[in-house]
């Protein structure tokens, strides 16, 4: 396989992860995994969180098919393949981890019109603390904040948490 060919189906998975990612938290992590991802959408209590399994469970593909490409005698592609799904990793962790939610503190600020939507969208996903409710699933592709927003008044605010110090009855109104 060229390194062209290579490259191009490494950017392609790159791509296509961002799909895969909104399906698996829109209709997974909101859905029968909730039990692990709950932990995300609640302040974290300690460095790590049940919803960070995520993470690893997701690294068995691009382990496999790294090795299998590479050692395991297998199409090389499938090495590619492996590369772009742990670049998506990289990127959702410096992103997700670092930026927005900070578990790895940075003086990083958000300039571009592109990095304060995303993190605007992820933050407003974060307003809802239940299962259902919930905006914006996607993470390299956003909707506009104004949008979301509109949204979650559409929805009549359900599963809004209130905000700090104020008073519970707040999500419910």
């Amino acid at each position: 396989m060229s390194i062209w060919s290579g490259l191009l189906l490494f950017f392609l998975t790159v791509a296509g992860m961002e799909v895969f990612a909104y399906v698996m938290h829109r209709w997974v992590m909101h859905g029968p995994g909730w039990f692990l991802h709950e932990s995300h959408h609640r302040p974290r209590t300690g460095r790590f969180e049940l919803n960070d399994l995520y993470g690893a469970i997701f690294a068995i593909p691009s382990i496999v098919l790294i090795y299998g490409g590479v050692q395991g005698g297998w199409w090389e592609g499938y090495a590619w393949i492996g590369a772009g799904i742990a670049a998506y990793g990289a990127i959702y962790f410096g992103f997700h981890d670092i930026i927005v939610h900070e578990r790895v503190r940075t003086r990083y600020l958000p300039k571009s019109s592109y990095m304060k939507r995303i993190v605007q969208a992820h933050r407003l996903h974060h307003v809802v603390n239940t299962k259902e409710g919930t905006v914006s699933f996607g993470f390299l592709v956003a909707p506009k904040p104004e949008d979301l927003k509109a949204e979650l008044k559409r929805r009549g605010r359900a599963g809004v948490r209130a905000p700090a110090g104020a008073d519970r009855t707040f999500a419910e109104k």
